[in-house]
């Protein structure tokens, strides 16, 4: 375990203290941050046009609140999803199809088994976690992974006991399925949360290839969906009427979503999803709508071809919150909701892959008005973030550390 104290080695950090004053206002943090350049300086990828000012490289914005960096560990193995156990301890998954969970001053469990196997291949593996909102007494897990069916591979959602000892998942039962199945080993979307009603939210990728790919606009398709479902996997009631066939949808048009969290004062929906050569987006999901992937987009082929018709915008189709070009490649994401760090409260921070950073937003009016990266020098590929009931954040990496952000 290392410690670092941002605000005292300030000069270690891209996410050095300076003047700012924030104001946190009713719902939002506006906050009155110091707007400096935007972080992002190089070059985008495309020549694409925003739809609206502040729709991509806002100013950026600085933390004053002097705060603690703290490397818990290194030891797990593609750790993938976060889940904070009523005690502050936290369940993690591992990419291989094992969970395991480290407690507060960073020692790592035993791996914990009993799962269903995973297809790890590619993208695949275990993925995204949430426990029952009454697991103090019924200890249920409800996970997200590829599983390797017949014709091909799918996006699924299981659900567990973690048993007393903590050293299986007992009972594990698969309850939804993103049909169809299809050989590739990408895009499987796999964040899942529960909704405050008891029913989860499930997100799905388009599984990548062309071949697939016109499948996020077909509302008979479970692939590049937010699907919203009971704990048995059934359609929730009072979803949008999106399909009859596919009773689950809520939303659609998405290419592979793997941050979902609700605003702690607002409690709307919102999702990341990777755009290809840029064009990664925010977005703040409405019931029943389409969100655009392949029609529209602001990215690229990998090659450097425009997308279909290289259109950005269409009518019926909704526009991002906020894209990145470059990419941002975000994975997860959390709404920070305490008062330990006062000027982040309501703020959005997002695990980047590729930026190797976890991204603040500051967010007014459902805008984006401010960003900020943290860990920067880190150099890490961070898949997940989460606040714990503690006031920290707390975020893995894909090259095996667990670490702890929290006030100095």
């Amino acid at each position: 375990m290392y410690q670092l104290c941002i605000g005292v080695i300030a000069f270690m950090f891209s996410c050095s203290a300076c003047s700012v004053n924030n104001n946190n206002g009713a719902g939002n943090n506006a906050g009155n941050d110091s707007i400096g350049a935007p972080v992002e300086t190089k070059k985008a990828n495309t020549s694409y046009k925003p739809a609206f000012e502040g729709q991509t490289r806002v100013g950026g914005v600085k933390t004053t609140t002097a705060y603690n960096v703290t490397k818990l560990t290194d030891e797990l193995n593609n750790p993938w999803g976060i889940a904070q156990m009523p005690d502050g301890r936290l369940l993690i998954t591992e990419k291989k199809g094992t969970m395991r969970i480290v407690n507060a001053t960073g020692d790592v469990s035993e791996a914990i088994t009993g799962l269903p196997a995973v297809n790890a291949a590619g993208q695949g593996g275990l993925l995204g976690l949430t426990l029952d909102p009454a697991f103090s007494s019924n200890r249920m897990v409800y996970w997200v992974f590829s599983e390797r069916t017949t014709g091909g591979n799918v996006t699924a959602v299981a659900k567990g006991r973690l048993a007393n000892d903590e050293k299986t998942i007992e009972s594990p039962v698969v309850i939804y399925r993103a049909l169809p199945a299809y050989g590739g080993t990408l895009h499987y979307g796999g964040r899942i949360l529960f909704d405050k009603t008891g029913n989860l939210f499930v997100s799905t990728g388009e599984r990548s290839d062309q071949e697939t790919r016109p499948q996020a606009q077909d509302v008979n398709s479970g692939l590049g969906k937010i699907v919203r479902i009971t704990t048995d996997g059934k359609a929730a009631p009072g979803n949008p009427a999106v399909s009859t066939s596919r009773p689950e949808i809520y939303s659609y048009g998405h290419r592979n979503v793997q941050g979902l969290a609700f605003h702690p004062g607002t409690g709307d929906l919102w999702e990341n999803e990777f755009g290809p050569r840029g064009g990664d987006e925010l977005n703040l999901v409405k019931p029943g709508k389409n969100y655009g992937w392949p029609t529209i987009t602001y990215g690229l082929e990998y090659s450097g071809k425009t997308i279909g018709q290289g259109i950005t915008q269409k009518e019926g189709m909704e526009q991002p919150v906020y894209y990145w070009d470059p990419v941002l490649s975000p994975s997860g994401m959390t709404f920070y909701n305490h008062n330990s760090i006062a000027e982040w409260k309501n703020n959005l921070f997002i695990a980047g892959l590729n930026s190797n950073h976890i991204a603040r937003l500051v967010i007014k009016d459902n805008r984006v008005v401010g960003e900020e990266r943290l860990l920067a020098s880190e150099g890490q590929r961070f898949r997940d973030v989460a606040q714990g009931s503690d006031g920290a954040l707390y975020a893995v990496t894909d090259e095996g550390s667990l670490y702890k952000i929290s006030k100095k």
